[in-house]
């Protein structure tokens, strides 16, 4: 698949790029600079070698020309990015990963929009678009880090089905992850709001943990 990542020179946007990249498909490295996204591509690519061959270096516009999408921007420019494309992002998938969420002292606390969720913003930001989140609870050192294996469960949410099930099969796709469907948008505040207490557990247990679901069976069709 040839998959844009809107942002993708920021932490999380290079994390599921190079893990993306991995996985076989075709990615397009998006950023507001196109030099920038050139040299995160470089540095990539030197780390990491033919791992990532099918990354290559775009502007946002470019990425979001991608079969899927990938909004990876930081959580505060995720709304005005998705509106600022919403025309290219019309009928595509699009992956909204970032969680609303601050830090005071040692704590994180979730920021919940009006709309509900981030992922909600987005998808009235870019009505066209098949909104669906995922990729909330997974670290981005972690996915940035191919020299180590991945371990933990993607919750996945989105209104439309055949939307949420390209974006579960995806997930899959990535070794160490395991895709959950979690059902329709609405739950997406729950996934989003619950990133603030993995953050805060992980810093003041000093860790890196993910999600892990116990007691579940393969998934079902919905």
């Amino acid at each position: 698949m040839r998959i844009g990542v809107l942002g993708g020179t920021g932490p999380a946007g290079r994390g599921v790029a190079v893990r993306l990249a991995a996985a076989g498909h075709d990615v397009i490295v998006g950023s507001r600079d196109r030099d920038r996204a050139a040299e995160v591509v470089g540095e990539l690519r030197e780390r990491f070698g033919d791992r990532v061959s099918g990354l290559a270096p775009g502007a946002n516009g470019e990425a979001a020309d991608g079969e899927l999408v990938v909004l990876a921007t930081v959580w505060d420019a995720a709304v005005d990015t998705a509106a600022a494309y919403a025309d290219q992002l019309a009928g595509k998938v699009v992956i909204a990963m970032a969680n609303g969420l601050v830090k005071r002292g040692r704590q994180f606390l979730p920021v919940v929009p009006e709309a509900g969720s981030l992922t909600a913003a987005v998808q009235a930001a870019a009505p066209g678009a098949r909104v669906v989140a995922a990729f909330q609870h997974i670290p981005a050192a972690a996915l940035l880090d191919l020299d180590q294996p991945l371990a933990g469960d993607v919750m996945v949410a989105g209104d439309d089905e055949d939307a949420r099930r390209v974006v579960l099969d995806l997930v899959d796709g990535i070794d160490g992850l395991r895709a959950l469907d979690a059902g329709p948008l609405a739950n997406a505040l729950g996934i989003e709001a619950f990133a603030a207490a993995l953050l805060t557990v992980n810093l003041r247990h000093q860790g890196e943990g993910s999600l892990r679901i116990e007691g579940i069976g393969p998934r079902r069709a919905p």
